[in-house]
């Protein structure tokens, strides 16, 4: 017999296959479907990074067919950090919100804020005041540039979807009392960290930021004196969805238990004189935790429930797939998501190696964030812009400023939500700036001289090559009679086809 046998070498050639196999994992069994599928035609490799990611570039087109579609998925999944292109970099290291700790920055504004209200003179207090407000406002634009940098040129693209994705799915109103300050550490310690990784990380990250207990009053609820509005959101919006069952008692003994969680000086606090330490009873079963500790066992019980797996699974697909996405998907996803214990990327790898996913490529309807962001990467690849200021207003102007949602509901993911005459109308206009008049992207200040010219060769794209495989009549017959280039580029930007991913 030789099975007790050690051959000579042999544990050498075991570590070195497992040091290899740490270099290159093995391909996530959610994607083992795709290892047939290479993408080899230029037309689906757009189509994958048009959906995967913020917009397909010739950079990312050449990466993913060099790499082949499994491994670049699994790449995307598994995102380890990677730097920005250095021009873009720098914008971002010379914020205040990248150089000052959220501590200092909400301390100097609130030492701010009561030198102008203690001033006399009453014209005074009005300037002082003014320049409180225009300082909250440059800190909430400093935030809404750094994730327009990003969205445009990280390397993690999926990781920049998802980080939007949770940000509109635990969503605060940068509006709402000094929220400003607060919404580019919100976004930086509580949802990127765990954009693609455990959900109940990142519902627990969520619960700890001063920016989401002061949106939904949670910093106002205190023992015999309930505020419910977190509570109610919590499971409503955050976890179970509004018809998983749950009764009005179950949010208010969630309420109870989240007595005492807010804030001070900026910072999480948890005030145990504010706290119910009364026995509850949330979902049937009874809170055995006393304390703060109540309030992980009452997200742990939230993060688990299947109610909370399918409400989850079906917002991704909603998301990534179809406004009524395949019911057998969402099961295939909600199992993957319980299976996992609430693994974002796991949930995610089913979706995208599902038929269903594949068959959807090019129908799903831009948001008005993904409309201008895959604009300007298609445009202006291999150049980083330097006044994201013009991306900003777009977004005003079509109804989703980031960061400005008033409802804790977030914005809307569906198509009849953005594909109204109106809309459309903005986007022809937006399209003939982006395509027309790109310089105002260039310039390092509103008022600046322009740069001439500055619109982008779109027609000689192999992008675009590829994607007017897929152009419709109309629009190869408006292309056609384009009079300029910058015509050219203001139609296709504006066609029905640029307005699906």
């Amino acid at each position: 017999m030789t099975s007790g046998i050690r051959r000579p070498g042999f544990a050498l050639a075991a570590c070195l296959l497992w040091l290899a196999g740490c270099a290159q994992p093995l391909t996530r069994p959610e994607l083992a479907g795709l290892q047939q599928q290479t993408a080899r035609e230029p037309v689906v490799q757009i189509a994958w990074l048009d959906r995967v990611s913020w917009g397909a570039t010739a950079a990312s087109q050449a990466e993913l067919a060099r790499q082949g579609l499994a491994p670049w998925l699994q790449g995307q999944l598994d995102a380890r950090p990677a730097p920005l292109p250095a021009e873009a970099q720098a914008q971002i290291d010379a914020m205040t919100i990248s150089r000052t700790p959220v501590s200092q920055l909400v301390a100097a504004l609130e030492a701010q804020r009561k030198a102008a209200d203690a001033l006399p003179d009453v014209e005074q207090k009005r300037v002082a005041r003014q320049a409180y407000q225009q300082e909250l406002t440059r800190l909430a634009r400093e935030a809404q540039q750094r994730f327009l940098l990003r969205a445009l040129y990280s390397p993690n693209q999926l990781q920049e979807q998802m980080t939007w994705f949770w940000i509109n799915h635990f969503n605060v109103n940068a509006r709402k009392a000094n929220l400003r300050a607060l919404i580019g550490d919100y976004e930086e310690t509580a949802i990127r960290p765990h954009a693609l990784g455990r959900f109940r990380d990142l519902l627990g990250a969520t619960l700890r930021h001063p920016a989401m207990l002061r949106y939904l009053d949670n910093a106002q609820n205190a023992n015999n004196r309930l505020n419910e509005n977190y509570a109610r959101e919590l499971m409503e919006l955050h976890t179970l969805g509004v018809d998983a069952g749950y009764s009005q008692a179950d949010v208010q003994e969630l309420a109870r238990v989240l007595t005492g969680l807010g804030v001070r000086e900026g910072q999480f606090e948890f005030n145990p004189r504010r706290h119910d330490f009364n026995a509850k009873t949330l979902l049937g079963q009874p809170i055995t935790q006393r304390g703060l500790a109540e309030a992980d066992e009452a997200l742990d019980r939230l993060a688990r429930a299947p109610q909370t797996a399918r409400f989850i699974s079906r917002k991704l697909a909603v998301y990534f797939v179809a406004d009524e996405p395949p019911p057998a998907l969402v099961d295939r996803m909600a199992a993957s998501f319980t299976r996992s214990d609430g693994d974002i990327a796991a949930t995610l790898a089913t979706m995208f190696g599902a038929p269903e996913f594949a068959a959807s490529l090019g129908h799903q309807f831009r948001d008005p964030l993904h409309y201008v962001v895959a604009g300007v990467r298609l445009a202006y690849e291999g150049r980083v812009v330097t006044n994201v200021g013009p991306m900003i207003n777009w977004l005003n102007r079509m109804g989703e400023p980031l960061y400005g949602h008033e409802t804790p509901d977030g914005y809307p993911l569906t198509r009849t939500a953005w594909a109204s005459a109106g809309q459309m109308t903005t986007r022809f206009e937006i399209a003939r700036a982006i395509g027309a008049n790109g310089a105002v992207l260039f310039r390092t200040e509103d008022g600046a001289p322009l740069e001439k010219p500055a619109f982008p060769p779109l027609a000689g794209s192999q992008v675009v090559a590829a994607l007017q495989t897929r152009l419709g009549a109309p629009t190869r017959e408006a292309l056609a009679e384009a009079k300029s280039p910058q015509d050219w580029n203001t139609y296709l930007l504006a066609s029905p086809e640029f307005m699906n991913r």
